[in-house]
């Protein structure tokens, strides 16, 4: 005898699995070690680049809550409940996206913030979450439809929130989605040969997208192959940066010490060049912390990879995870000179509500698609 189940009682079965405190135990300890570590490395530097809890570090605290209750919330969530609304958070993310081309309020030359009963967010973030769900969801279903079908609705998937990120202009986070789509088209099946060979496509491109890119974008590329050459206008913000991070040597000169930070001459040393503010004060010795704690939380999330069987799962994990460790490899690269300055924060460090939230959701699905696991293969066996 077949039993009828009604949508209501779908709802109560998530809701009672949204509440089970109990799956929030199969975390290993050293996860929140190092997720709290980092939490107070962002929190101590906010207070040294404000002078005090205003007015940075009080706010960012309030986000820090405000993620780790989204976090714990979506990973007690089951991941099917993801799946199943998969489209419904990209359609959500792009609805942002494109009310933030109409209506977005700019900001340092940019239209990428939006604001919302006197909520002041930034959708690219929301959408670089959701177009690694919605694309997990589509490559992790290949039936009822034809080869064509999938490879063109994949790639949509993609190509319309990255041009609409770019137009704001938004280099950086279309980067972001375009590395997290492409980590998850590899473990979806493409072979590396066509990645490259991409890649190797764009790099010949590069002389024609020159004439595309605005004034600015031209001037960070000219300022990042030479700094010195306008060292009070374009080149300012990576000189001092350089300067402040040299200054810092092996041990640092010690917890609101920096010359740089304190007397204002590091720009944004509390969001794009945190990490500067981190190399001064802190030294070699702070920075291959951080460094680590990166490293371990990352080397976490790949591990899950091997241990999953189920395909949306591991897309999932694979997308988010080459997603945050791009944002600290870009961030890092750009504040040391390796890279032009592209304007994204320094993971879980940085200030900024948006982002820090939209990483601990993304945390949280990570930890969500762990829990598919069956028990007896609980992820405390990561590091065993």
């Amino acid at each position: 005898m077949k039993v009828q189940v009604h949508w209501w009682s779908k709802i109560s079965i998530i809701f009672c699995n949204f509440f089970c405190i109990r799956q929030l135990l199969r975390i290993p300890i050293m996860f929140w070690g190092v997720l709290f570590s980092i939490i107070i490395i962002s929190l101590t530097l906010l207070y040294s680049a404000g002078h005090g809890l205003y007015p940075w570090c009080i706010k960012q605290f309030i986000h820090i809550i405000i993620g780790l209750i989204a976090l714990a919330g979506i990973a007690m969530t089951p991941i099917r409940f993801w799946s199943s609304f998969a489209y419904v958070f990209y359609a959500i993310a792009l609805a942002g996206l494109t009310l933030t081309a109409i209506l977005g309020s700019i900001g340092m030359g940019a239209q990428r913030w939006l604001t919302i009963a006197s909520i002041r967010f930034q959708p690219s973030e929301l959408m670089r979450i959701a177009l690694v769900v919605a694309l997990a969801r589509r490559l992790s279903d290949k039936e009822n439809s034809t080869p064509f079908q999938y490879v063109l609705s994949s790639c949509l998937l993609v190509i319309i929130p990255v041009l609409i990120t770019v137009k704001q202009p938004d280099l950086g986070t279309a980067m972001l989605l375009t590395a997290g789509s492409v980590a998850t088209f590899f473990f979806a099946g493409l072979r590396w040969r066509i990645i490259l060979a991409t890649l190797f496509c764009c790099g010949a491109m590069a002389p024609v997208l020159w004439h595309f890119l605005m004034d600015y974008q031209k001037n960070r590329i000219l300022t990042f192959i030479n700094p010195e050459k306008d060292p009070l206008g374009n080149g300012y913000h990576i000189i001092q940066s350089k300067i402040a991070i040299g200054s810092g040597g092996f041990w640092g000169k010690g917890f609101m010490h920096g010359t740089q930070g304190s007397l204002d001459f590091l720009p944004e040393k509390h969001t794009d060049f945190i990490f500067t503010l981190l190399s001064e004060e802190f030294g070699f010795i702070g920075v291959m912390l951080l460094i680590a704690l990166y490293s371990i939380l990352i080397f976490f999330n790949f591990s899950l990879t091997a241990l999953l069987k189920d395909e949306f799962s591991k897309f999932i994990i694979a997308g988010l995870t080459v997603s945050f460790s791009l944002y600290a490899i870009i961030n890092i690269s750009m504040v040391v000179g390796l890279l032009p300055v592209v304007g994204i924060p320094l993971p879980l460090v940085s200030y900024g509500g948006t982002s820090l939230i939209s990483l601990m959701i993304g945390q949280g699905l990570i930890l969500a698609a762990a829990f598919s696991l069956p028990k007896r293969h609980d992820i405390n066996l990561f590091v065993g």
